[in-house]
């Protein structure tokens, strides 16, 4: 590995009980490795979330830019009452 660093860093006992486990059980070679791979994962789930907020950004740019009228509140409450019912029906066991 090239441009290694070591670090000295302090988990708590079930945390680095988890991590032992996985090394002995053989998923992981050395806790070393267990760490990277957690690292990876943490760096590509930042990744991912700062995607889904550029998403939800636009998502809301796009909506304040839309030149359609907004709808009043009754008109609102109607929708949503519209929407609950249709997904009550879909889902009959769900708790709304």
């Amino acid at each position: 590995m090239q441009n290694a660093e070591k670090v000295s860093v302090t988990m708590a006992r079930e945390q680095m009980q988890a991590i032992r486990e996985s090394v002995e059980a053989g998923e992981f070679a050395t806790t070393s490795e267990a760490m990277r791979d957690a690292v990876r994962v943490w760096q590509r789930q930042r990744i991912e979330d700062a995607e889904r907020l550029e998403a939800i950004r636009a998502r809301v740019r796009r909506s304040i830019d839309d030149p359609r009228p907004s709808l009043s509140a009754a008109e609102t409450e109607a929708e949503l009452h519209r929407f609950m019912k249709d997904e009550a029906k879909a889902f009959p066991d769900a708790a709304y």
